[in-house]
């Protein structure tokens, strides 16, 4: 006898029907009924400053550590690549520049990191910048999301991650290189970043505030004229860029503008700090350690910066202490090119530690001071496209004016121009900012009085204002 076919209580259960000749119409609708099914099954949701939370933290340490500070050892390469191509030192700057600048210029969160992972991968500049950027951009997304009351500390312990990278990046470069040669390095980077694809996979999607609305029957929606390509491009950008943010808000437009204008000058170190040493016979090993100095220093700093930012105290100044902190960065690289003896760029890397860390730990925290967390994944997309642009610009620019100088002080010089007018900028544009938003509040304050007093002689509950006061304050 045939046997017979499992009718939809089986498909209901989750086992894949069985397949006889001549019911294969049948079996298409159990299945598809079956499909349906699974779709409306509800998703568990984490609840944010939960336990989960702090899974999702280790995460984005880790991720961060891979994705934000490899670019920092691309320095121990540069000389490497520039005698393998015989290139100047404007060229050779464009892979660290490329590489930095997509890591900010492209960026959803589970999926995100892990299409990281794969991209990164491969490690061409581009695509591993592409890859690096859905990584630095979702992680940092997702822990706004999941961090409400210890958000500034969540901040400050992510970009710990980065630290960590910056402290064993280099030393992992430097035997790499003299083991397997830049090529090698490179393929066994490649392998590291893959496990990217872990800190994606426990970045689960959080329960907001607001209950879903459900609705059987969902109304058709009104026919509308299909858009052009220019349109639905138009479209989409407005959704996921903030330009009416930029538009409206001149303490975003402010911050955007200024701390572009210091990442003109913020990346240089970072690239040209090694050869600068070696150049004047500093050992091989000793340049690479000097990045890691400044790694090993900003995992103590860092979170200690976003603990003194996170006070009540220092909420109102967040923006103040930020621009401080760019100020002293720029401060010194000016001692920097004073001298290249090692133990003087040791004690540079110190010092730069500890402006590089109040950086780190705010400049994301600021953002989320300006602009409301519901649109700060859209303001997170603009402000990072925006600063991709000035990464790209910035160590070209610096290798440019190398090659017509020959002097690797005049690198030095830019990176503090960049930065110290940068941080004079912000700090006297939040102060007039927030003086006139204060006038503003007094003058509504005074307008309401007035309009208490007005209503209250009017009624004849009280004294009618006398109409000399009137004169005397208009004067």
């Amino acid at each position: 006898m045939p046997r017979p076919t499992r009718g939809p209580l089986a498909t209901s259960q989750g086992r894949c029907p069985s397949v006889t000749p001549g019911t294969g119409a049948a079996v298409t609708v159990a299945v598809r009924q079956w499909q349906h099914q699974q779709q409306r099954m509800p998703q568990a949701l984490e609840r944010a400053d939960g336990s989960w939370a702090w899974v999702v933290l280790l995460a984005t340490v880790v991720s961060q550590g891979l994705t934000l500070g490899f670019p920092t050892c691309i320095g121990i390469f540069f000389t490497e690549l520039q005698w393998e191509f015989q290139a100047s030192n404007s060229e050779t700057s464009w892979f660290p520049s490329i590489l930095t600048a997509v890591v900010h210029m492209a960026g959803g969160c589970r999926v995100g990191v892990m299409e990281e992972a794969c991209l990164q991968a491969g490690l061409p500049s581009c695509p591993a910048g592409l890859g690096m950027c859905f990584s630095f951009q979702s992680s940092i997304t997702v822990l706004g999301l999941y961090f409400v009351r210890r958000q500034v500390l969540a901040n400050a312990l992510a970009s710990m991650g980065v630290s960590l990278g910056i402290t064993l990046w280099p030393l992992l470069s430097r035997y790499l290189l003299e083991d397997l040669g830049w090529r090698g390095a490179f393929l066994v980077f490649g392998g590291v970043f893959l496990h990217c694809c872990i800190c994606g996979a426990v970045m689960r999607p959080v329960a907001t505030s607001l209950a879903p609305e459900t609705k059987e029957c969902p109304p058709p929606p009104p026919k509308t004229p299909a858009l052009g390509c220019l349109a639905a491009c138009g479209q989409t950008i407005q959704r996921h860029l903030a330009f009416d943010i930029l538009r409206h808000n001149t303490g975003y437009r402010v911050y955007t503008l200024g701390v572009m204008w210091s990442i003109l000058g913020f990346p240089l170190p970072h690239v040209f700090l090694v050869p600068y040493a070696m150049r004047h016979r500093v050992d091989e090993q000793q340049a690479a350690l000097l990045i890691s100095i400044i790694g090993f220093s900003n995992i103590f700093l860092r979170p200690l910066a976003g603990l003194v930012a996170g006070r009540r105290a220092f909420a109102s100044h967040r923006k103040y202490l930020f621009s401080l902190a760019v100020l002293l960065n720029g401060l010194t690289n000016l001692v920097c090119a004073a001298s290249a003896d090692f133990w003087v760029l040791v004690g540079y890397c110190l010092v730069y530690s500890v402006s590089m860390s109040g950086i780190g730990a705010l400049v994301f925290q600021v953002l989320m001071d300006i602009v409301p967390m519901d649109r700060f994944s859209s303001a997170l997309g603009l402000f990072t496209v925006l600063d991709g642009l000035a990464f790209l610009i910035s160590p070209p620019l610096a290798g440019l004016l190398l090659d017509s100088t020959n002097n690797f002080s005049y690198v030095f010089y830019m990176s503090s121009f960049f930065l110290i007018s940068a941080a004079l900028f912000m700090g006297s544009s939040f102060y007039f900012l927030q003086k006139k938003e204060r006038q503003d509040k007094q003058a509504v304050g005074t307008d309401a009085l007035e309009q208490d007093l007005f209503l209250e002689g009017k009624d004849g509950s009280g004294k009618q204002r006398c109409p000399e006061i009137m004169y005397v304050t208009s004067v």
